[in-house]
């Protein structure tokens, strides 16, 4: 997500903060239009989905969901009251981890309310930290369709990894799976996908995701034809980083996935201890 984009969001969101009787919330109305939905009855769906939530939490919905009435604009400067809702900070939270998480305004709330400091560097932090987790278990379910759909074709597992393992070369322009993993200090037992920016893993999903396509839509059945079409698409993948100035084996590597991962974890239970207190 771009950082103008952050901006903008975090001053949407920042200027339609409330006070309501001494505690901060947020008018469901214009949550609304800030979250990209353009029916309220819609809205209210995400919402029932965030107070089920709440309850299950042992929240009492009332403590976080106050209904309320507001007057809106219509047609010649005229105006009627209709129905909207006070969030807490917590009820906007829930709101937005039961929306579309691939709608940038749907993730930016789900860190804007999770952050309790409200800093943005910490949001942006939050939010590198979320696409890289996302992008790493895409990546799985991209490898995993493609293994399923060459499974069918009578490929075996030996000759998945090899196929896999030819891409990778292709992609690090003759460099090794392992070379790569000796280089960036991957353990022999783990992946390297799970060391890898988050570019390279978005990189290996799109070649891998292109691999998958073909080999339907060429109706490819035998190792070397699918082998060989996994090398084409890693290596078109590497030619457009190439002309953009991105050298794939010169990339750093990242902190480990699972320790990212941790981290939003024991991350997200302690927001969610704070979130409550903030009533």
């Amino acid at each position: 997500m771009k950082k103008e984009l952050i901006s903008e969001l975090f001053d949407k969101f920042e200027s339609a903060c409330h006070d309501l009787d001494g505690l901060e919330c947020w008018s469901g109305r214009e949550l609304q239009e800030i979250l990209g939905y353009s029916d309220w009855r819609n809205f209210t769906n995400t919402i029932q989905k965030a107070v089920k939530s709440c309850e299950n939490s042992g929240e009492k919905e009332s403590d976080h969901f106050v209904g309320v009435n507001k007057m809106i604009e219509i047609g010649k400067g005229g105006q009627r009251e209709v129905q909207d809702v006070a969030l807490t900070r917590y009820a906007c939270y829930l709101v937005a981890q039961n929306g579309d998480a691939s709608k940038p305004e749907i993730a930016f709330a789900q860190t804007y309310f999770a952050v309790q400091t409200r800093k943005q560097e910490l949001i942006e932090q939050r939010l590198l930290d979320i696409t890289r987790v996302n992008a790493r278990e895409k990546l799985s379910k991209s490898e995993k369709k493609l293994s399923g759909i060459i499974y069918e074709r009578g490929v075996d597992n030996k000759s998945f990894a090899l196929i896999r393992s030819k891409g990778d070369q292709a992609l690090y322009g003759g460099k090794s799976t392992q070379f790569m993993k000796s280089k960036l200090g991957v353990p022999t037992n783990r992946p390297l996908a799970d060391f890898l920016p988050t570019l390279m893993i978005k990189a290996k999903d799109f070649a891998a995701e292109l691999t998958s396509h073909n080999v339907v839509d060429k109706d490819l059945s035998e190792d070397h034809a699918i082998s060989q079409e996994h090398i084409d698409n890693n290596k078109e993948v590497r030619k457009m980083l190439l002309k953009r100035g991105v050298k794939p084996e010169n990339l750093p590597p990242s902190e480990d996935v699972k320790k990212v991962q941790r981290r939003i974890d024991s991350t997200e239970k302690k927001i969610l201890k704070d979130l409550k207190k903030d009533k």
